[in-house]
């Protein structure tokens, strides 16, 4: 579905003789190629979610602050939201594989290079200032840069190969559904590696970006010339079809920053926790946001058959309930079911808002509304896990009441703003 006099690419904006890719029927099974960007998008944030459960005790272990940690993956949320729009224009005109391939590769490289940092810093031979510049230097900036060009990359070849309003969602499920997947599989694994020891997770890393370079540069065919765009469209973000979901989507994310840092420092403070028990408590507690998260996508999405506002407007209200229950201490089953619940309801709302934008702009637009869809969710964890762990400093409970207000704010905007009543959404 496009929106009026958007069609198919023509004219100046594609190469020559460029033309429709396949479509993925909503009933078939994925393409291969489709089936190898979704084990790429599985490996990287695989990868990426693997050190989330020892990220709050190791850097304990290393002497930063819970505020130095927020502004590192702030940082790397920056860097996500200034390149992802570039990454995403730059995979329709270059192709799919050199992209996947150099982003993949710095993000081997640098986090090679921030496990050795960590390594110094448990060791003793970095502390204070210095070992902050280098988590923010390798972790944030180059990380985020990095991990930057993978949703937007796999969400406009998506977009490419889909063309009614079925696919397109079943198609962005699947990306989210990969997504919940490596969430699972990554509190599994970080907390499983982090009974090891706390480096375990930090070193596997670059080892599975690693796995996902090699998989791209083996595996991934070179897109076709005339598959590619010559000329990407630079989407503005203010364009009336698109900006009504980047705020819904702005705002969840935004929620979802708040206690996505803090989470380990809840489970730590409220069970009383050693460092290492963290690590793996965490990681089980990560695992219940995972299995909501698949849930939505692969259950709920696909055989309730609704449409994006819809998605928007069930999944919202289910986060938002699962914000509120993290607010009091209930003990580790009160923060199961809290994250389970959000998971659950994200799951469901992000197919919406990935899904919603791309059916009401033409081909030569899809890298750029991709860009964008990505770069706001970067640009969410700019301020709000920085601010989350400011706030929980100050009183813990903060971090969780602000998720709740802003999840309010957003369950009230997409209930009773226009585009999400109207027909074509």
């Amino acid at each position: 579905m496009t929106a009026p006099g958007s069609g198919p690419a023509t004219g100046p904006r594609t190469a020559p003789g460029a033309g429709r890719a396949p479509a993925l029927d909503a009933e078939t099974s994925p393409s291969p190629a489709v089936r190898l960007v979704l084990t790429t998008v599985f490996l990287a944030y695989l990868a990426q979610l693997t050190l989330n459960p020892v990220l709050a005790p190791l850097s304990r272990e290393v002497g930063l602050a819970e505020w130095q940690v927020g502004a590192t993956i702030s940082t790397a949320a920056l860097m996500v939201a200034l390149t992802s729009s570039a990454w995403g224009r730059r995979s329709q005109s270059r192709g799919r594989k050199p992209v996947l391939a150099a982003a993949l590769g710095l993000g081997a490289a640098s986090s090679a290079a921030f496990a050795l940092a960590v390594w110094l810093g448990t060791a003793g031979l970095l502390a204070g200032a210095v070992l902050f510049v280098l988590f923010v230097l390798l972790r944030g900036v180059a990380f985020g840069a990095a991990i930057a060009a993978v949703a937007p990359t796999a969400q406009a070849f998506i977009a490419d190969v889909t063309h009614d309003e079925a696919a397109r969602v079943k198609g962005m499920a699947g990306v989210g559904a990969v997504q919940g997947v490596a969430m699972l599989a990554g509190s599994v694994a970080g907390g499983a590696l982090s009974a090891v020891g706390l480096l375990a997770p930090v070193v596997a890393v670059p080892v599975l970006l690693l796995a996902a370079v090699l998989l791209v540069v083996t595996r991934m065919p070179r897109q076709e010339a005339t598959a590619l765009v010559a000329e990407p469209a630079r989407l503005r973000v203010r364009d009336p079809r698109v900006l009504p979901f980047l705020v819904a989507g702005f705002g969840m994310f935004t929620a979802l920053g708040f206690i996505q840092v803090v989470t380990g420092f809840i489970v730590q403070d409220r069970l009383a926790l050693d460092a290492a028990t963290t690590g793996l408590v965490t990681g089980g507690v990560l695992l219940a946001a995972g299995v909501g998260m698949v849930l939505a996508q692969v259950v709920v999405v696909p055989r309730s058959g609704w449409r994006p506002a819809t998605l928007l407007r069930v999944g919202d209200a289910v986060a938002l309930l699962g914000y509120a229950l993290l607010v009091p201490d209930l003990g580790l089953v009160g923060i199961v079911v809290s994250v389970l619940l959000v998971g659950l309801g994200l799951g469901t709302a992000m197919p919406g808002f990935t899904a919603g934008p791309t059916l009401l702009v033409a081909r030569h637009e899809q890298g750029g509304v991709a860009g964008l869809v990505a770069a706001t969710t970067g640009l969410t964890f700019v301020v709000a896990p920085l601010a989350g762990t400011t706030l929980y400093g100050l009183w813990p409970p903060l971090a969780p009441l602000a998720g709740v207000v802003v999840m309010a704010a957003v369950t009230l905007f997409v209930v009773v703003h226009p585009r999400f009543r109207a027909p074509r959404s």
